[in-house]
């Protein structure tokens, strides 16, 4: 992972020199919000793919072809290159260069269950497929898509046929790289990637409408230090929900994990079946701040998982969350390392879990107008349990006669106000001076 640019100021940076001083800088780099090195006003134009020997047959290697008309694209001055309905094959990586894009036949976001349900059509039969061979066994090796300043993608599904759902999955690199100014993917079906989208070392890239079911990571974030966007995202088991790589895919795969980001917006994501749902890293370059509306996670062992947050605070409101399978499933774990804070408000918590919460760190976390629906499904544990840190509970409602919020001698302080429980609020605390509680009801 590279550092950050020393002579990019990043928006925390600019914040902190004072909006006079922020201005001034931006005023120094003309170049900040502009792509670099932009090519002479030559007119645009569209090429197929086909015109440059591309088969799209699934046996023929059709890598070559591909970065022949991206690169004649590249040399009039940018635009599209265009891949209609096929099942093209590649064996080596793609390059696509500034300012070009990759288009594929579809208008909307395709979706391919006939892999799994019968009657239901396959990867190019009704539109572009690309099948990926390129870096099979290699999982640090080159991306198969490499998107540079003003480049994108869109309009296709990427299918890798030799993965098994009887067997462990097949190592591959990152199915998308992302770099440069302004990468952007849209209208996109990553059916069974092993790795989905480096979204890492780039400013503002934008990802949208976006689904498929990555098996070893989703979309990976870092070193962002100008707004990056997620929208509409979500990664489901259309490729296989049973078997052995689905198994493996619980016990071991990430959707989304998001190290330094400097206000990251992401709106509308979802997954279904992995160990973690969201993950919150520290990097070398720091850690996540960021607007998180609207997101969900289903059947995880952890819907949301905090090993670092930054100062600044990952907001995430309009949530739904459910943990079921795997070791001690817990639907929201801050771990001891954390030191920034996390808000969460107006979200939902619902199936049987053994626990909605465990936080530790001396950082702030925080819960309110939430709604806790079932819990203890392994004993007798507090709906929430805090060892350490800042903790506020507000507005929220405990909907279990079960023990609802434990605070350990190591929490800093706790405030606990206008909360809803059923039967009478269970709570466990012995530091009196640093814990306040009122304005709570319990419910007949």
């Amino acid at each position: 992972m590279s550092g950050k640019n020393p002579g990019l100021p990043s928006r925390r940076d600019l914040f902190g020199m004072g909006s006079a001083a922020g201005a001034l800088a931006l005023i120094a780099k003309p170049d900040y919000a502009q792509s670099v090195g932009t090519k002479s006003s030559s007119e645009s134009r569209e090429e197929n793919v086909c015109t440059f020997g591309a088969i799209g047959d699934a046996v023929t290697d059709d890598s070559a072809a591909f970065q022949r008309a991206l690169d004649a694209v590249s040399r009039a001055g940018g635009g599209v290159v265009y891949a209609p309905t096929g099942r093209y094959l590649f064996k080596s990586e793609l390059n696509i260069p500034e300012g070009v894009h990759l288009r594929g036949s579809y208008l909307c976001v395709p979706s391919h269950t006939g892999l799994r349900d019968h009657g239901q059509s396959k990867p190019g039969e009704d539109g572009t497929a690309l099948y990926v061979l390129a870096g099979k066994g290699r999982e640090e090796s080159k991306p198969f898509l490499t998107l540079n300043t003003n480049s994108s993608v869109s309009g296709l599904c990427i299918y890798y046929p030799e993965q098994n759902p009887d067997a462990e999955p097949i190592r591959y690199p990152w199915t998308i790289a992302m770099r440069g100014k302004n990468p952007a993917a849209f209208d996109l079906e990553l059916l069974n990637p092993y790795q989905g989208i480096d979204a890492s070392n780039n400013e503002r890239h934008n990802l949208r409408n976006i689904t498929g079911q990555p098996l070893r990571r989703g979309i990976w974030v870092d070193a962002i230090y100008d707004i990056g966007r997620i929208e509409n995202i979500h990664f489901n088991p259309w490729w296989h929900s049973s078997g052995k790589a689905y198994k493996w895919q619980m016990e071991n795969g990430e959707a989304f994990i998001f190290a330094r980001a400097d206000w990251e917006y992401v709106l509308n994501t979802f997954c279904f079946g992995y160990k973690v749902g969201y993950k919150f890293v520290s990097s070398g370059t720091g850690e996540c701040n960021g607007n998180f509306l609207g997101i969900g996670a289903d059947d995880c062992n952890r819907a949301v998982l905090v090993e670092q947050s930054a100062e600044y605070g990952l907001l995430i409101a309009n949530a739904e969350f459910t943990s079921f399978h795997g070791e001690d499933p817990t639907m929201v774990e801050v771990r001891a390392t954390n030191r920034g804070v996390v808000r969460i408000s107006n979200s939902a918590f619902w199936g049987p879990c053994n626990q909605i919460a465990r936080i530790g760190g001396c950082g702030t976390v925080g819960f309110s107008d939430c709604t806790f629906v079932q819990w203890g499904a392994e004993g007798e544990r507090a709906a929430i349990q805090a060892d350490g840190g800042r903790v506020l509970i507000r507005g929220c409602e405990f909907r279990q006669k079960k023990p609802h919020i434990s605070l350990d001698d190591a929490v800093d302080c706790a405030v606990i106000t206008g909360n809803v429980f059923a039967g009478p609020a269970r709570i466990e605390h012995s530091r009196r001076e640093a814990i306040q509680i009122g304005l709570n009801a319990a419910s007949a």
